[in-house]
């Protein structure tokens, strides 16, 4: 059997390393943007100076001729469904038995005046980080439009080489559609800090041409203001990759349709990752994921099935994790940007000097916690994810709060912080037969 693979991202080459591993299959996987799997979150480091693009590669060269995975530099230009084969754009065609498409996202763009000149780029591809990097020599300004994680770490970078930075943001204030509004306000004053240039509630107009078919300024559309800038941005979200497929036998939505064993709607055609809309999420999970995690899960899952062992793709409960500039940032279970739901209460504690809070929110009924919300301190993933698995109450939360520490003997604790803050919310005050949760901790770390 022959199994096609196009695109080499962290979803195609899980599903190549598993499909190895639970087969002898024949295996091909096909990109156009670079001929080894690179760690596409390790972008900005390059840049940065940090890292090499070699420091980049998960798995030496040699890797994978000795896995006898088969890696093809090209572009495919279409697919033919009835014949199962590929057309590349240099190496002619290739059939296959089973294919998987793994194509990604691509960044969004809004039909804005001048999004296609020179000096217009975004940070999603390696390509991307070869115009940044063009455009960077004796840069004077950049303008980033959209904020969100590919934004701030674009922002960065340009900060890491002293380049004057301006955002250009929709929102009230940063990333508000996916954070709690105070957590919002920590990063929109964080970004600020950093000299950063941020302008919210703000929409790009259009991108000014030098005459050259350059971007020389961006114009804001709420003011008329004209920003002088050598290289613009644009890192307004990401869609999945999919105008590519044209029209084909493929049943898309937002993304490609697939089943929870992520089979298309055709029965030698799977999908994963960036690419894919799941038919039916799980409950508190979205149809379309573009998150690395999900990505890996879902090349593992998809080979189980390819080599016969079916299996159904389930992500678990949702997780998040980034760094904002100097913030890092952790979310595990339900966390709503806006109100917290009727039914729900919401813990928020902040630290005085504005760069360090814990949300924890939990069912006002039983006080079982749904989700918790980090920013500038971390909590151990499993633990996090323990206590909303097996519902645990908000006050047990709180009294074994050290478990979820990194490093308990010389991590700072803020429990008895959150403590108080809990008594003023609720006006319950922990008694000290409550306070005992040895018993529990014990329990906890042998379950």
């Amino acid at each position: 059997m022959h199994i096609a693979i196009i695109g080499n991202g962290i979803s195609g080459i899980s599903a190549a390393r598993w499909i190895r591993k639970l087969s002898d299959y024949k295996i091909t996987v096909i990109s156009s943007e670079s001929e080894y799997f690179f760690s596409r979150t390790a972008l900005m480091y390059i840049y940065m100076g940090h890292m090499r693009y070699e420091d980049t590669k998960p798995y030496e060269d040699w890797f994978w001729d000795k896995n006898r995975i088969n890696l093809i530099h090209d572009y495919v230009e279409s697919i033919d469904f009835q014949s199962d084969t590929l057309s590349l754009k240099d190496q002619g065609q290739i059939s296959y038995d089973q294919l998987i498409i793994a194509t990604g996202s691509a960044p969004n763009r809004f039909g804005w005046p001048g999004q296609d000149l020179k000096g217009v780029g975004s940070l999603y591809h390696l390509q991307d980080l070869g115009v940044m990097e063009h455009y960077s020599r004796d840069l004077s300004r950049a303008v980033i439009v959209g904020g969100g994680l590919i934004g701030i770490e674009m922002a960065e970078m340009f900060l890491s080489r002293d380049i004057p930075v301006t955002m250009v943001v929709r929102e009230k204030s940063f990333w508000d559609n996916i954070l709690p509004t105070e957590e919002s306000l920590m990063i929109s004053r964080h970004i600020v800090r950093h000299h950063i240039d941020l302008r919210l509630s703000s929409n790009l107009k259009e991108i000014v041409d030098d005459g050259a078919g350059r971007a020389s300024a961006v114009i804001i559309a709420e003011t008329g203001e004209k920003i002088p800038c050598g290289y613009v941005g644009l890192t307004a979200g990401v869609h999945p990759n999919i105008q590519w497929l044209g029209e084909t036998p493929i049943e898309t939505n937002r993304g490609i349709l697939v089943s929870d064993r992520l089979q298309t709607n055709i029965d030698n055609v799977w999908a994963i990752g960036d690419c894919v809309e799941l038919r039916n999420p799980m409950p508190g999970r979205r149809g379309v994921e573009a998150i690395w995690y999900t990505g890996r899960m879902m090349g593992e899952t998809c080979a189980y099935n390819i080599c016969g062992q079916e299996v159904s793709y389930d992500p678990g409960i949702w997780f998040n994790s980034a760094k904002f500039l100097d913030i890092e940032y952790q979310v595990y279970g339900d966390i709503r940007p806006y109100a917290t739901p009727e039914g729900q209460e919401s813990l928020y504690w902040e630290h005085l000097e504005g760069e360090k809070s814990v949300r924890i929110v939990y069912e006002k009924a039983s006080k079982k916690v749904v989700g918790f919300n980090l920013m500038g301190i971390r909590f151990r993933h499993e633990v996090c994810e323990q206590w909303i698995k097996t519902s645990t109450s908000v006050e047990e939360v709180l009294i074994n709060l050290d478990l979820a520490h990194f490093d308990p003997e010389f991590y700072q604790s803020y429990k008895n912080e959150l403590l108080e803050t809990y008594y003023k919310l609720t006006g319950h005050q922990l008694s000290a037969k409550e306070m005992n949760g040895l018993d529990k901790v014990l329990s906890f770390l042998n379950s």
